[in-house]
């Protein structure tokens, strides 16, 4: 009994999944071109654990063509996995997105979540699916972050902080005067950026550096 031509080619794309990363890569923008429910869970699943940035980009690109219906739920279950990486690419993908029926699932924990990866796409969705009205909360949160990791992840805060606006100014004024001087400087730094977009991260950042210094030095003379 001959196979129909649909399930031959979803057989074929299901295979390339497991090929190199250029087949990888080619199998899922077959399944993004002519989208079809069924690769909806294949595709989270391979989210989960592909290696090459390139295809991982392109397996968001495949689910956004699926219907929201359908993929938001099961990447909002896929928050909840033990995988940093599959809590990563939900959030990314949920991102792209952009129903704001994810917005629950964006949690504190998400949004502190000890792996930077994950906390990084958590702050990029949360600004992208926040309700009007919960900018200023969202801030409070991730205010509670400024001064962590290293110049990457401090960059995508500020961004994330930035893109709120000046929701985020009451937070950012209170952690400037924080007592941790790598609070204090992502602060300011931040709050430069919002003032000033064109500075650049890391003019703003030395700025920061010399006024926290300088701060310290004039409150101990």
């Amino acid at each position: 009994m001959t196979m129909p031509k649909e399930d031959t080619d979803m057989m074929r794309a299901l295979q390339g999944m497991e090929g190199n990363s250029s087949v990888r890569l080619q199998a899922v923008l077959a399944i993004g071109t002519t989208p079809d429910p069924r690769f909806v869970d294949k595709l989270i699943e391979r989210s989960a654990i592909e290696p090459d940035f390139y295809v991982r980009d392109m397996l968001t690109w495949a689910l956004t063509r699926h219907p929201a219906s359908i993929t938001v739920p099961k990447l909002i279950d896929e928050l909840r996995s033990e995988r940093a990486q599959a809590r990563s690419q939900a959030l990314h993908t949920l991102s792209k997105i952009g129903d704001q029926q994810a917005w629950p699932a964006i949690t504190r924990a998400l949004l502190t979540d000890a792996d930077d990866e994950v906390a990084r796409s958590a702050w990029r969705a949360a600004v992208v699916l926040v309700p009007e009205g919960e900018d200023p909360e969202l801030a409070e949160v991730l205010a509670t972050q400024l001064g962590r990791g290293e110049r990457e992840t401090q960059l995508s805060l500020s961004r994330a902080l930035i893109a709120l606006g000046e929701a985020s100014m009451p937070t950012l004024r209170a952690a400037m005067t924080d007592r941790d001087p790598r609070v204090r400087q992502h602060a300011i730094a931040t709050e430069r950026l919002l003032r000033n977009p064109d500075a650049g991260f890391e003019f703003a950042i030395e700025e920061a550096k010399r006024i926290v210094v300088l701060g310290t030095n004039s409150q101990e003379g």
